[in-house]
């Protein structure tokens, strides 16, 4: 596999590592905004790499982990109706809501489907014409143009038993919170690659030149978040706040203008609450006036549910960077993957989950 041996090659970590040292005169502290780079941070002991003074710091970059608890709540109650096929990826079935998850209304006889694209589950209303047809439409800018094809399709074909319910949030919103937050240590973002795919990295540089951070965008491998860490570094160093593309094979300033295309036609900026964070301005899409009978909240009334933390999880400090995982009372007792509190300790991306995998102290198998 050239790929995965050309960016995890010991040597060029090693080489990138002194670079960092190298150039590493101060103490900083960088925040790598995807749940990708964490695990990547993590599973491969990036941060054990760096000098003493540099700390990564997880950021709220895990769809899964900020969907919040009422949104589930809406999903459990949906999916538990007898005339509904509820579809979604498989890594929302086991995020806790109030008192049990999706797979928990599977279990109850519930029609939960796992799919692997919201087309899979338009195919399923078409194939069902006598049922509702739901996608659980989860995920930051790099899911929304599979969502917003989906629902177009369905409107152009005249698909009247598809919905989906939506819960999209947009990164850079997200970044311009913790950077005005009074708690805030951020001084430098890694920035996620693969959001940066679709959408560019162009609307970053207003955030760079507001707050005086320097934002890398940044991969998943191991070299890509070292170079990437190195980056934002030297910028530290040399006084400078601006953004720049380490992800260059896979991203371009003004990204997928085709997937932007059907996103905005589509789907509209909205204000949405982020589990463990609160609302955010403008920070999430909804569906726009003209594809607003797709939307499954208005279709099922569940406007009304409302519900708040459990009190045991920090999982919102976790997201915010405030807190690690492993400084949760909870963390590994409590909460673990076969019982979590909240959804960082389920989603592949979660910090919570890459901790209690790579970082559990004591476990049988370490």
């Amino acid at each position: 596999m050239k790929y995965v041996d050309e960016y995890r090659d010991l040597q060029a970590a090693q080489e990138l590592a002194a670079a960092i040292r190298k150039v590493t005169t101060k103490s900083w502290k960088i925040m790598e905004v995807c749940g990708g780079q964490t695990h990547a941070i993590v599973k491969f002991g990036i941060d054990e790499l760096l000098p003493e003074g540099v700390t990564l710091i997880h950021g709220p970059g895990c769809p899964v982990c900020v969907t919040p608890l009422e949104l589930i709540e809406k999903a459990i109650a949906i999916a538990s109706r007898p005339d509904v096929i509820f579809c979604s990826f498989g890594d929302m079935l086991r995020v806790p809501g109030k008192d049990h998850d999706l797979l928990t209304v599977k279990s109850a006889g519930g029609d939960v489907r796992i799919v692997y694209s919201p087309l899979d589950a338009l195919k399923i209303a078409k194939e069902n014409p006598d049922r509702e047809v739901v996608f659980f439409a989860v995920g930051f800018e790099t899911t929304a143009p599979g969502n917003a094809m989906s629902v177009f399709q369905a409107k152009e074909e005249g698909v009247t038993n598809y919905s989906i319910l939506v819960s999209h949030v947009l990164v850079p919103p997200a970044m311009e919170a913790i950077l005005s937050s009074p708690t805030n240590l951020v001084q430098g973002f890694l920035a996620a690659g693969h959001v940066c795919t679709i959408m560019g990295y162009e609307e970053y540089c207003p955030i760079a030149e507001k707050y005086k951070v320097p934002i890398v965008v940044t991969g998943f491998e191991p070299l890509d978040v070292l170079q990437g860490i190195y980056m934002c570094i030297k910028q530290l160093e040399e006084g400078r706040a601006e953004v720049e593309n380490q992800y260059a094979r896979a991203v371009r300033a003004k990204g997928n203008r085709t997937a932007q295309e059907i996103i905005k036609k589509v789907f509209e900026i909205v204000p949405r609450k982020w589990r463990g964070v609160g609302e955010i301005p403008r920070s999430g899409l909804g569906l726009s006036e003209a594809y607003r009978m797709y939307d499954a909240e208005l279709k099922f009334e569940t406007g009304d549910i409302t519900l708040e933390e459990p009190p045991d999880c920090i999982s919102g400090l976790v997201l915010q960077g405030v807190k690690k995982p492993n400084e949760c009372p909870a963390f590994g007792t409590k909460c673990t993957p076969e019982h979590p509190l909240g959804a960082t300790m389920v989603s592949d991306e979660g910090a919570c989950a890459a901790y209690y995998r790579y970082r559990r102290r004591g476990r049988p198998d370490a």
